[in-house]
């Protein structure tokens, strides 16, 4: 099967170049107040992932992690740069980011992860609270992943209420790469042994009020030697005004 080419959404302005990997049921839209903060010193091009935005929906994919890596690499080498990149990755992206990092380190000089939902099983969590709320959320994905029209519904719901029409998308359209993704690179993930296999520096920067990640595994990859994190104080898991000021700073 051939591997496809994703969508670049927005290529745009010069030195370095940093290469943005949007998150699940969004688009490249997601860095639309990240990326004029950074084309006054960067090259920053956004590509979209395979099934989501404008990019292709191969109805043999499995949308599993391996997949969306194949085709993340097959799009960046297509483009011929000369030297080691910025990975930056917001939600989802930022898991598959640290697995391309994992396994292309020479293409990547910095690695920079946005609102990262990494999770270990639930039965490696220590603490009995950080256990009980990993498993809360594994019973929402589920539900989310078995009750379509729900799930669209609300969705569509949520967008329009908090105008995130731009940067939030389930629907019939990407309904497959939705709950594929979410099933097989989400609750199914290594992101915790790919970020200790990665020997370039890495940023994590998140919101005090992101609603998807858990302090167990937080505090796990705090303690490694090659992570820096940032909390961002009243930011939710989106790259709103103030997250996007913070992913900035922390760029430049």
């Amino acid at each position: 099967m051939t591997t496809p080419l994703l969508n670049i959404a927005d290529d745009a302005g010069d030195g370095p170049v940093i290469i943005l990997i949007h998150g699940i049921a969004s688009s490249a839209a997601t860095f639309k107040r990240l990326v004029p903060l950074l084309t006054d010193r960067y090259r920053c091009i956004s590509i979209e992932l395979l099934g989501f935005g404008d990019s292709p929906a191969p109805a043999h994919s499995t949308y599993t992690i391996e997949a969306h890596v194949a085709a993340i690499h097959h799009t960046i080498r297509s483009l011929h740069l000369t030297a080691p990149f910025v990975l930056v990755g917001h939600s989802l992206g930022s898991l598959l980011s640290a697995r391309y990092a994992a396994v292309h380190p020479a293409h990547v000089s910095r690695l920079v992860l946005v609102s990262p939902p990494v999770y270990l099983s639930p039965t490696e969590m220590g603490d009995p609270r950080a256990r009980w709320r990993l498993g809360a959320y594994m019973r929402a994905y589920e539900f989310m992943r078995e009750n379509k029209e729900f799930t669209i519904g609300n969705v569509e719901r949520i967008a329009s209420l908090f105008q995130l029409n731009d940067v939030l998308e389930v629907s019939e359209r990407n309904w497959t790469p939705f709950i594929l993704s979410l099933q097989n690179c989400i609750e199914s993930q290594t992101t915790v042994s790919d970020i200790a296999s990665i020997r370039v520096p890495i940023d994590v920067i998140y919101g005090t009020l992101d609603q998807f990640l858990t302090p167990g595994t937080m505090s796990i990859i705090e303690q490694m030697r090659h992570v820096t994190t940032h909390r961002v104080e009243l930011s939710d898991h989106l790259i709103r005004k103030r997250l996007a000021k913070a992913v900035a700073g922390v760029i430049n």
